[in-house]
């Protein structure tokens, strides 16, 4: 075996592998407007939506001892001909809802 096209291949190999690992770990992570429409999913189950908004910035934010990256953002649904108004908290990195409060007037 000759060793220039054993440590050209070696070398490929490895640019191939980097490259891979970049793009996956991009497209892990949920854009704003897909965590958006979780929520809306998870909401939706009780009831039609009516409006909804996400900060597209995601803000660290701390829940029992732990850091977070998180996207804020609010729903409003209709449940029997009433409205309900509803924020949530969502971690930025996996799209988990980490809060869902229901607002009252």
């Amino acid at each position: 075996m000759n060793w220039k096209t054993f440590l050209l291949g070696a070398a490929a190999g490895f640019a191939t592998g980097y490259a891979t690992k970049q793009i996956l770990n991009q497209s892990n992570t949920p854009s704003p407007d897909k965590v958006l429409a979780q929520v809306k999913e998870t909401v939706r189950k009780d009831g039609s939506i009516y409006g909804s908004w996400i900060l597209m910035k995601p803000e660290t934010y701390q829940k029992n001892d732990l850091d977070y990256q998180v996207y804020k953002g609010g729903i409003t649904r209709n449940t029997d001909g009433n409205r309900e108004q509803f924020e949530f908290i969502a971690d930025a990195t996996t799209g988990t809802i980490l809060e869902l409060n229901a607002q009252h007037d």
